[in-house]
């Protein structure tokens, strides 16, 4: 899919709204297969004072114009008071490893003299789904020598028993000058783990700002003809975030693509500013994209497919 030439989109696959823990967002499309064309769809929804808990639902590829199943209550909620996730949660990384199922997602917590603080955590299902309890009440990628301000965004692939993760890490915060908010710069790293809660860092930069960039964000990775391929989320300059394509034959040392994924914003008013966190769906030979479009995902999910 790194040579993306035309896709053709399916219109709004889910709008938000349902419940009061997901008035407003579907942040971060996260699509789980069910064998057969079905699939759950993670994500983060948001409510009235803007915290995020994770939820989801499911719908039939072939026929996306009807959701068969959406959650009731948060699949994934709120830490506990103090803690790094207490504010907020969204699902990110979904992997079966050692007869479970592991789902890594970003917590945030309420700050001061910057927006926002994110760190990694991890949670657990031993029922294939059914439920999730959390590894730890702490990140299990935080604060470290390495990432001394924010991780977040994580995807995760396993290889040889081994578990690799992309993810975003802030390399600095710049304070503007007059009353302005601080302005984050973050990008994508790596790690490596064993089992899944203790994780390898280093000071390595997958992939590395470019012209008035400083938000490169929600990796997904995978393999294709023996090499690895990401979509990331980008932003720079006053545009909108835009949807990038890198390749690397190590998962390590990237190179980003000049073409962007090549969904383009518009012509309807949900998906006109942005498009964000777009996630692959390979099925039946085909290709698709569940995406975000505007404010971050606070319009609902899209689809798309490659033609």
């Amino acid at each position: 899919m790194s040579k993306c030439a035309v896709w053709r989109k399916l219109g709004r696959l889910f709008v938000p709204g349902q419940y009061e823990w997901m008035r407003t967002h579907a942040q971060n499309p996260l699509p789980e297969s069910l064998g057969s064309g079905f699939y759950r769809v993670h994500f983060a929804g948001r409510d009235k004072d803007n915290r995020a808990r994770g939820g989801s639902f499911v719908f039939d590829i072939n026929q996306p114009q009807k959701i068969l199943e959406l959650c009731e209550r948060p699949t994934l909620d709120l830490g506990s008071l103090g803690a790094f996730d207490d504010a907020g949660v969204m699902p990110s990384a979904l992997i079966d490893f050692r007869g479970s199922k592991y789902l890594y997602y970003t917590g945030w917590s309420r700050t001061v003299d910057v927006p926002f603080a994110f760190h990694i955590g991890l949670s657990v299902s031993t029922d294939d789904g059914k439920t999730y309890a959390r590894a730890s009440r702490a990140p299990v990628l935080g604060r470290n020598h390495f990432d001394p301000y924010v991780t977040a965004a994580p995807y995760v692939l396993e290889e040889n028993g081994k578990l690799r993760m992309w993810y975003t890490s802030c390399t600095k915060w710049v304070r503007p000058e007059g009353e302005g908010r601080p302005k984050h710069y973050y990008t994508v790293k790596h790690a490596t783990s064993h089992d899944g809660f203790d994780w390898e860092c280093s000071d390595h930069l997958c992939l590395n700002y470019e012209d008035e960039e400083y938000a490169l964000a929600r990796p997904v990775v995978w393999k294709e003809n023996g090499r690895y391929v990401m979509w990331f989320t980008f932003r720079g300059g006053t545009e909108s975030y835009r949807v990038g394509i890198a390749t690397s034959v190590d998962g390590i040392t990237w190179q980003r693509q000049p073409q962007s994924l090549g969904i383009d914003v518009g012509p309807d008013d949900w998906d006109d500013e942005m498009i964000c966190y777009a996630h692959p769906i390979f099925s039946d030979g085909n290709c698709y994209a569940l995406y975000n479009g505007n404010g971050y995902g606070e319009t609902g999910i899209g689809l798309a497919v490659f033609e």
